[in-house]
């Protein structure tokens, strides 16, 4: 049986759900993000992006390519209520769907042909979401979820494009490298550095080349200039927390160790948070003590997943509950209150450095392995303490 796999993309999300509760705001050149001098770009409309605004941009350059574009602070928490009405929708209509990021969806309609098309399902699910909830969203049809992704991403705004299969090859090979999926700034640039500029081109790559200059990921690289994507649409649920604690050989009254284990951790669970592109608003910090006391202290912040922000709050939740001065024999964080969100814009108030800063952490450890970048401090910590990361999913 043939694949028929959609993705849907809502357009220009963020921009959209400010201009629905705002009509004024239509027609404006508009960016969502940090507004002081050093912040960065969230989200912006189209009308900005035709004078070279884009994501992740330094606030500063993007008010000088367009000077009379409207700020906006951006609200994570109506952009997730926004999210979460459209996520129904789909779960209503969709045989087996994926929720990929807060705007982003995938959905395996394998099979639908059989009575009245995937594509005719899909256009009008599309057409339904648009009417029911005020926004626009895009769709790509393919045999596979890059096709699809690509395609979305080729044809938006207001897209609904179908790549009937043996085009793959066709509609992939005249793209630049940085269309595919997952293909960062600093793969791009080594790959540009080479002429190698269009999929046409990668594609043609000995694979063993690819995989010299780029570790395993070189496999994966070589497989979407060919169009091959055999990853499942992964059925959806929503995580409520992230959590990882540590128990010790030894009870311990180490403060100096205690806060580096919980600073090894936030980087484990902040790193996991921006893989799976996830935010958190509510951390919390768990000690137990030798008698098997055990007290949590939580505290509410505006969404993140930035490292600098999560250690700050750690560290603090840890000097107010610690305060019996006894022996610990157990630590742990927990993050919750999750969303879907770009984990590289922590408060829409990052710099363009620390982004710059953590694309290549992250990098790093998607290729060689979490352990290889941490920080100083939890050196000693890391080679000792094996921590467990207790994963809780529920809906």
């Amino acid at each position: 049986m043939e694949r028929n796999i959609i993705h849907l993309d809502l357009d220009a999300f963020f921009v959209a759900v400010e201009r629905k509760n705002n009509p004024r705001l239509q027609g404006l050149p508009l960016i969502v993000g940090g507004s002081s001098r050093r912040g960065v770009v969230a989200a912006c409309s189209y009308e900005a992006r035709q004078f070279g605004v884009h994501s992740a941009m330094p606030m500063y350059l993007a008010l000088q390519l367009c000077p009379d574009a409207k700020v906006i602070s951006g609200d994570m928490e109506s952009y997730s209520k926004a999210s979460h009405e459209i996520t129904e929708m789909i779960e209503e209509a969709a045989p087996a769907f994926e929720k990929a990021s807060i705007d982003e969806f995938y959905i395996d309609a394998s099979g639908m042909d059989k009575y009245f098309g995937a594509y005719k399902w899909a256009t009008e699910l599309r057409h339904k979401i648009i009417k029911e909830s005020g926004l626009t969203i895009s769709m790509g049809l393919s045999v596979n979820k890059l096709i699809s992704k690509v395609a979305t991403g080729e044809y938006k705004p207001n897209a609904n494009k179908y790549i009937e299969p043996g085009t793959e090859r066709q509609f992939l090979d005249p793209l630049t490298v940085d269309k595919i999926p997952m293909v960062g700034k600093q793969t791009t640039t080594f790959l540009y550095d080479m002429g190698v500029r269009t999929i046409a081109t990668l594609r043609e790559m000995p694979v063993k080349f690819l995989v010299s200059a780029f570790g395993k990921n070189g496999i994966s690289l070589w497989n979407k200039a060919q169009g091959i994507d055999d990853s499942p649409v992964v059925p959806y649920s929503e995580q409520k927390s992230i959590s990882t604690e540590s128990t010790f050989d030894e009870d311990t009254i180490d403060v100096k160790r205690l806060k580096s284990i919980l600073i090894a951790m936030v980087e484990k669970v902040s790193f996991q948070l921006r893989s799976q592109m996830k935010l958190t608003s509510c951390v919390t910090v768990k000690i137990r003590y030798s008698n098997f006391d055990t007290e949590t202290k939580q505290v509410h912040i505006p969404y993140t997943s930035s490292d600098h922000v999560l250690l700050r709050t750690v560290t603090q939740l840890f000097d107010k509950l610690y305060n019996r001065r006894m022996l610990i024999r157990l630590v742990g964080v927990r993050l919750s209150g999750l969303v879907h969100g770009n984990h590289q814009i922590s408060l829409f108030d990052d710099t363009a450095e620390s982004i710059n800063l953590y694309e290549a952490i992250d990098y790093i450890k998607h290729r060689h392995g979490v352990e290889k970048v941490v920080r100083a401090t939890t050196l000693d910590v890391s080679r000792r303490v094996r921590m467990e990361m207790n994963m809780f999913k529920g809906k």
